[in-house]
């Protein structure tokens, strides 16, 4: 019988590795690409920024709770010794938690400001609808992620209107980075998405095929970042997506090798590890 309450459990659900990176990647943004605020005030010294970045972390655990919450039977053929709800936490109380943390994140987002307010309303709907229907479609719930995760770094360039086309060049790396990642999970987890009816990708059109889906988004993803590259024009950018893009080849050289379940999960590792990288360049510009 689960536990009804775990504070362990519910620090594991929110997957703490992840929410760093959020807020590491949008704290880069801030103090590197950023800088200022409208008004020449160094932003790190802004309420504001810290606010936002609290909204998103409190956001992101909800989508993952919510996530786990409608996901558990198939965690339990794909992750089992991962599962928590029904083990350290009952369903209940992961809907609760999740209800209390999408208020409050949506609340503290609206203080911040009402239009971002009503981006974190959007964004906690799609990561909503993406645990109960979204992510058993092919491709639709890959892309509304990926889509998510790009505007976690937007929406710093968003609120303080200040180098937005440098932070959407990072938004876009984040966005296809993380399409991809999405993909290649779903091909990880196609054995228990499979059994409960989901129709992602690997399942409707196959794993040869969903490879070369990864491929023509490889493909789009080298394109978008060379355009917007060349249309900052910064040197810095230019050489450092250059080396870069020798970390991106061995990695989509990894993918068209991988043929097992152990490879696609060493694959989602490195693609953390290519937004990482991506992330750490903000310092050199």
């Amino acid at each position: 019988m689960a536990k009804s309450f775990s504070f362990w459990s519910l620090f594991k659900i929110s997957r703490p590795v992840n929410l760093v990176i959020v807020v590491f990647a949008q704290m880069m943004t801030a103090y590197f690409l950023v800088e200022t605020d409208r008004f020449g005030v160094p932003v790190l010294q802004d309420i504001d920024l810290y606010l936002l970045i609290l909204a998103t972390v409190i956001l992101t655990a909800a989508g993952y709770m919510i996530n786990d919450y409608y996901d558990v039977k198939i965690d339990y053929i794909n992750k089992p010794d991962e599962v928590i709800i029904g083990k350290g936490l009952r369903r209940r109380v992961a809907i609760f938690f999740h209800s209390i943390l999408n208020f409050t994140g949506i609340a503290i987002a609206w203080v911040v400001s009402p239009r971002i307010g009503v981006i974190f309303f959007i964004a906690a709907f799609l990561l909503w609808l993406y645990s109960n229907l979204l992510k058993r479609l092919p491709f639709v719930g890959n892309f509304v992620v990926a889509l998510l995760t790009g505007t976690a770094i937007w929406v710093i360039g968003y609120y303080y209107q200040k180098s937005e086309l440098l932070v959407l060049t990072y938004a876009i790396f984040a966005f296809f980075i993380n399409l991809i990642r999405e993909i290649i999970k779903d091909i990880e987890d196609r054995q228990g998405d499979r059994k409960h009816g989901c129709q992602t990708l690997p399942i409707v059109i196959g794993f040869r095929n969903t490879k070369r889906v990864i491929f023509f988004i490889a493909i789009a993803f080298v394109c978008a970042i060379l355009i917007v590259t060349f249309k900052i024009n910064n040197a810095s950018l230019f050489y450092y997506f250059g080396g870069l893009s020798f970390l991106f080849f061995l990695f989509m050289y990894k993918i068209y090798e991988a043929d097992r379940k152990a490879h696609f999960t060493q694959l989602s590792i490195l693609s953390k590890l290519l937004m990482l990288t991506g992330i750490i360049s903000m310092g050199l510009l």
